[in-house]
């Protein structure tokens, strides 16, 4: 993938930068890791800009978000308590917990947009909620930039200054998901347990 990704970027500057970057705010599975790094070492090669290539990407990056955020939109919270009333009892999920993790997100969202887009995976996937709790769409582009923009500004900076050096941040950055899946897991198993045992004291 590697490869197909820097020969679009090579061929297409500037536009396929901001294509890419659109498609994996979409399809999270393309690395914007590998993207950004190499936009960033590009700028020693050609004659795009540090500046031109952050401001390109960041615009992808938001364009992608938007479209998930109205994703979020289609699958809102009455459409997704349908869905749980149906098939929740697999999974052992009500409609009272999605309007619980409703609540929460419209209570600590704006953080976890700002968060959530310097995290690897989560920082696509996160614009899914915000559209399902209709968060107020000014404030979740302006939190959504703003994290973007710092994610974006430090891995074309880094890819900079690194130059050919760019596919070894890159393995850095691989670990560094990595330890963060690892955390969300050991967290989400956590919550679990605690929820699985908090229901059952409630049930007694």
């Amino acid at each position: 993938m590697e490869n197909w990704i820097t020969e679009i970027m090579n061929t297409y500057g500037y536009i396929g930068i901001f294509l890419l970057i659109a498609l994996e705010n979409i399809f999270p599975p393309i690395p914007s890791e590998v993207i950004l790094t190499f936009g960033g070492f590009m700028t020693t090669t050609t004659n795009l800009s540090v500046v031109g290539v952050i401001i390109v990407s960041t615009i992808g990056s938001v364009a992608g978000a938007i479209i998930l955020y109205g994703i979020g939109l289609l699958l809102n919270v009455d459409r997704l308590e349908k869905i749980v009333d149906k098939w929740g009892h697999i999974l052992r999920i009500t409609s009272k917990d999605i309007h619980k993790a409703n609540a929460w997100f419209q209570r600590f969202g704006v953080w976890a947009i700002f968060f959530g887009r310097l995290v690897p995976l989560i920082r696509s996937l996160i614009s899914i909620p915000a559209g399902m709790s209709r968060m107020h769409m000014g404030i979740f582009l302006l939190f959504t930039t703003i994290g973007t923009l710092i994610w974006n500004t430090l891995l074309v900076s880094v890819g900079a200054v690194v130059g050919a050096s760019w596919s070894d941040i890159v393995g850095y950055m691989d670990i560094y998901s990595t330890v963060v899946y690892l955390i969300l897991a050991v967290l989400i198993v956590l919550f679990s347990v605690f929820y699985i045992k908090k229901r059952r004291k409630v049930r007694k």
